[in-house]
């Protein structure tokens, strides 16, 4: 019998702006012979690229709470698994990931989770590097450094904007984070589909090579601790900590070595996906649920957890025991259960606390000339901390759909389908460093009519 092909799959990353919705299109539009599932991630509270993509009989997936590469990786997971029901419908899966994500825990989904890495199979790594914006970017953040070293091919997109001196430098400075890629140069992201498709490029000894900690998982919890108990009803307690809720999983017949640990931990991860069920101090926390405690100041943190039978319980905490003071006390003699064992998930990355996303939804219609004094008083006092600009625009006068997009100090507004019968409304996204969203959105306001 022959055995059922896994579905290729392809990751798009690349630094904000710097053209993944673009060449997502050109695949999109080209005649390639695939039937291609996509699934987006935004950073931020609005999504904007599904409604930048093309019209196209592909399916797609828009994953909008976080950043794919660390909470949201359950998400990931539950979007592939229900794929597969679909099976019929597609042959080919790209991932495109929010310009602030690192790619390597993305691929680590594919290798982690059984069920996952039963059906897919990682083709390769695409990144996308801007020519014209790569110092300001490689300079002032790490994912775009990531994103570079682990990529089996890189788009050098915008090669108009650079010189052809300034090009061979850049390919220099690329090859020294990734000797291994291959690097094809673009305008406006043109380039053959076969060189960012079936590539089978993704090899896990050379991601191995790269980061030896490639297969070292990341995860929505920091902490786990192991607990042995008898039937009977137990307090988990807090002291004042520095959040005011936190998330938590308690798994039921939780092993104690380090497979066990992992095993469960895995499981976790899709337990955090779910929506988080909130309880209320003194109130009941069901098992192997996702649930989000109030520890808001004043009155009792303390919860309860009824045990039916003998066995090890894991609590996978958001934050970490010492922070909160995390103690399970035995009701019928006050006596205070202490873990077996504890694990700490140090999490291979952060992200820059000072970036976020501004958005701005406003109905109605926009002045074209109060709107461009407004974007350059803007782009002149912060162009540079903003590294990604997008969204829609509904021009006075005019009957079409501004499409509207912008790196750092660049940023252009074509014309797009006209509003017919749709209510004329602005989307704007705005991501970028130390950005002050009530001076923003006052801004903007003052440009409607």
């Amino acid at each position: 019998m022959n055995t059922p092909q896994k579905v290729p799959v392809t990751i798009l990353t690349g630094f904000l702006g710097s053209g993944k919705t673009t060449l997502l299109n050109r695949i999109l539009s080209e005649e390639h012979g695939k039937r291609i599932a996509v699934i987006e991630n935004e950073y931020g509270e609005v999504g904007i690229d599904q409604a930048l993509v093309i019209d196209a009989e592909e399916e797609i997936f828009e994953m909008s709470n976080g950043c794919i590469c660390c909470t949201v990786r359950g998400d990931l997971i539950r979007v592939l698994s229900n794929l597969m029901k679909r099976r019929d419908k597609f042959d080919y899966v790209l991932v495109e990931t929010t310009g602030l994500a690192d790619p390597g825990p993305v691929a680590q989904t594919f290798f982690m989770d059984e069920d996952i890495s039963s059906e897919y199979a990682l083709d390769g790594i695409v990144t996308l590097v801007d020519a014209f914006h790569i110092d300001q970017q490689l300079g002032r953040s790490d994912e775009s450094t990531e994103q570079i070293a682990f990529a089996d091919v890189v788009v050098l997109n915008k090669t108009d904007l650079a010189s052809s001196e300034g090009l061979d430098e850049i390919e220099m400075r690329i090859r020294e984070m990734n000797r291994m890629t291959k690097i094809v140069r673009a305008e406006n992201a043109d380039v053959p589909v076969d060189t960012v498709l079936n590539l089978s490029a993704f090899n896990l000894d050379q991601a191995l090579e790269r980061r030896p900690t490639f297969l070292e998982p990341e995860y929505p919890f920091e902490w786990t601790g192991v607990y042995s108990v008898e039937p009977g009803n137990y307090k988990i307690q807090f002291d004042e900590g520095p959040d005011p809720s936190m998330s938590l999983v308690i798994t039921t017949d939780q092993g104690i070595d380090d497979s066990d640990l992992r095993d469960n931990a895995e499981k976790c991860v899709r337990y955090y996906a779910e929506d988080a069920k909130s309880i209320q101090p003194d109130g009941i926390i069901p098992m192997n649920t996702h649930v989000e405690l109030n520890l808001a100041s004043g009155g009792s943190k303390s919860f309860n957890i009824i045990i039916d039978k003998p066995m090890h319980i894991g609590l996978y905490a958001q934050h970490t025991a010492e922070e909160f003071n995390i103690q399970l006390i035995k009701e019928s003699s006050n006596a205070v259960v202490p873990a077996i064992v504890e694990r700490t998930w140090v999490a291979q990355h952060e992200h820059d606390d000072e970036v976020g996303s501004i958005a701005i939804e406003k109905d109605g219609d926009v002045d074209q000339e109060k709107l461009n004094k407004w974007l350059s008083k803007v782009l002149g006092e912060k162009g540079i901390d903003i590294f990604r600009m997008k969204g829609f625009l509904s021009i006075s006068g005019d009957s079409r759909r501004f499409v509207f997009q912008g790196v750092h100090m660049l940023f252009d507004a074509k014309p797009d389908r006209s509003w017919d019968d749709l209510p004329r409304r602005n989307q704007l996204v705005f991501i970028g460093r130390n950005l002050d969203e009530d001076e923003m959105r006052k801004g903007f306001e003052e440009c409607l009519v």
